[in-house]
């Protein structure tokens, strides 16, 4: 359908001129399906296929619905591809291996529960997804300069730190060890590579839209400022941090754990030997949080 239109006029304005109330109708709607089938079926093996092929969605509907092809729009669009079918298709396989999503084992019989886990993947999708929207719905061939650039350089390597960080890691479980935490490749320079990755992409495709937008449209910066929270403070490191306590500092891998988290950085990459020897109190700034871990009476 869109891409009939797309064939057929050079721009295309449905609901509104930035294209906000139709990626969200989509994004409820297509979140809604899967929601649909994970609560009936009890099958949760679709969760991140959902997550990912929604950012993909978005980003040809609105450049198709744009109609218009700037090179800014065409490059940061196929970013945005590029990544949505890389995350997709890497969570998809990684599930089937693993059998089931352990995240879902409090909530999978709680229909409330599980909606919420929907309803927050959909503000996750839209947010995100917000600055190629506004991006694609723009009719103005600004001119490309230096910004662009600069954020295409950081997204793109964003982008190969993620997909290099999640093939090392499993890797790393399928053919050394699963009792064991990656400490090879990327992980040997950060505890959090890929989330580092994905931060840069999102803040380096800002970067490029950054050069279009005008008023109310900067609040568009959300979209960075939003996953950078999230993983930094909500679904990503402080779960994975507090996971790690409870399993290794419960066991014989306590004291070679607690070691590797001493001299690794949380996320930038950083040699280990310069890393351990910076201050307690600076390593906050390199976002070595104390709710990192996890309480002592667990």
């Amino acid at each position: 359908f869109f891409l009939l239109l797309a064939m057929t006029y050079e721009h295309v304005d449905i609901l509104d001129s930035h294209y906000l109330a139709i990626t969200a109708l989509v994004t409820v709607g297509y979140q809604g399906v899967f929601f649909i089938i994970t609560a009936l079926l009890k099958f949760d093996k679709v969760t991140d296929f959902a997550g990912g092929t929604n950012f993909l969605i978005l980003a040809l509907m609105t450049l198709l619905l744009g109609g218009t092809f700037y090179v800014r729009q065409i490059i940061c669009s196929l970013i945005v591809i590029v990544w949505a079918i890389r995350l997709a298709g890497f969570l998809l396989m990684r599930i089937l291996a693993w059998g089931k999503d352990n995240r879902f084992d409090d909530i999978r019989e709680n229909i409330f529960k599980l909606a919420g886990f929907w309803v927050l993947q959909a503000i996750w999708v839209w947010t995100v997804s917000l600055p190629l929207t506004v991006l694609n719905s723009d009719i103005v061939d600004h001119d490309l300069n230096a910004l662009d650039y600069i954020g295409w350089i950081i997204a793109i390597a964003g982008f190969s730190i993620e997909a290099v960080a999640d093939i090392q890691k499993l890797w790393y479980k399928k053919y050394t060890s699963t009792e064991h935490w990656c400490d090879t490749g990327l992980w040997y320079w950060s505890r959090h590579p890929n989330y580092f990755g994905e931060i840069l992409v999102w803040w380096g495709l800002f970067m490029s839209v950054a050069n279009i937008l005008a008023d109310w449209e900067w609040c568009v910066i959300i979209s960075p400022l939003f996953i950078t929270f999230l993983l930094l403070f909500v679904s990503g490191i402080p779960i994975q941090e507090r996971g790690h306590y409870k399993k290794y500092c419960s066991s014989d891998l306590e004291e070679p754990y607690l070691q590797y988290r001493k001299q690794t950085s949380p996320l930038v990459p950083l040699p280990p030997i310069i890393y351990e020897k910076i201050p307690s109190l600076l390593k906050i700034f390199l976002f070595e949080f104390p709710f990192y871990k996890a309480p002592t009476n667990e």
